[in-house]
């Protein structure tokens, strides 16, 4: 009795070229992604890759949404008109769990995800179009708004109020956009910018500040909307 024999390169799958594309768009950006390339660093023929992904556009779908996988929805479970929306993070008479605690769990969760992959941001940008995880995050954020007493409309534009700070804060630093030189910021020119020089260093602190600063900003903004609403008044 004979047996076929193993290959000695694992085959090709769908996970296999995800992960080879995602570490090329970590590595290089989105431009450097190509049937070539991603061929090339699989050990096989670029045709190869058709059997599994139609487009370049494709494959560049599929690590977006691998990413999005990633984002962690568990807090919007539970969410309901019960809950309280002051931002205590308890819950409220009813006992659901508090709609703003969990979009603010949520934006760092998703923050993370990010984090790490920040050349994907442009195709997240984009929009979910049919990408699973994606749809997953859109559907949940909805759906707990919607529950948490939020007309549909206003649900909506909160899910995309919130994915545009976020994915915004992913694209780049602000801190490291300044260069370790003060004499680059002359006081003749820049009289308010004689520190500047050193935000590079301490990127972490102004960025996570930045992004903490902003959020609570957002969702106090959302707190007033809520309750004006809940008061049967037409927010402004």
């Amino acid at each position: 009795m004979w047996r076929m024999a193993r290959p000695r390169k694992p085959l090709l799958s769908r996970d296999r070229i995800v992960e080879a594309a995602g570490a090329l768009v970590d590595a290089e950006g989105l431009e450097a992604v190509s049937t070539r390339r991603l061929a090339a660093a699989l050990g096989v023929s670029g045709p190869s890759l058709y059997n599994h992904f139609r487009t370049k556009d494709e494959i560049l779908d599929a690590v977006a949404d691998a990413v999005s996988s990633r984002v962690d929805l568990s807090m919007f479970e539970g969410v309901g008109a019960g809950g309280d929306a002051g931002g205590g993070g308890g819950d409220g008479d009813g006992g659901g769990q508090d709609w703003r605690g969990a979009l603010q769990a949520w934006a760092h969760s998703y923050r993370d995800a990010l984090a790490d992959h920040p050349n994907i941001v442009p195709v997240l940008a984009r929009g979910p179009g049919r990408r699973p995880a994606g749809l997953r995050v859109a559907d949940a954020v909805f759906g707990a708004m919607t529950a948490a007493g939020w007309p549909a409309a206003h649900a909506t534009r909160i899910g995309a109020l919130m994915r545009y700070f976020i994915l915004g804060s992913a694209v780049g630093s602000f801190a490291r956009g300044f260069v370790d030189d003060r004499a680059a910021y002359d006081p003749a020119d820049y009289p308010h910018l004689g520190q500047a020089h050193l935000l590079a260093e301490r990127q972490r602190e102004v960025d996570e500040g930045a992004f903490e600063t902003g959020l609570e900003a957002l969702l106090d903004g959302l707190s007033l909307q809520y309750e004006t609403l809940r008061r049967g008044e037409r927010p402004a």
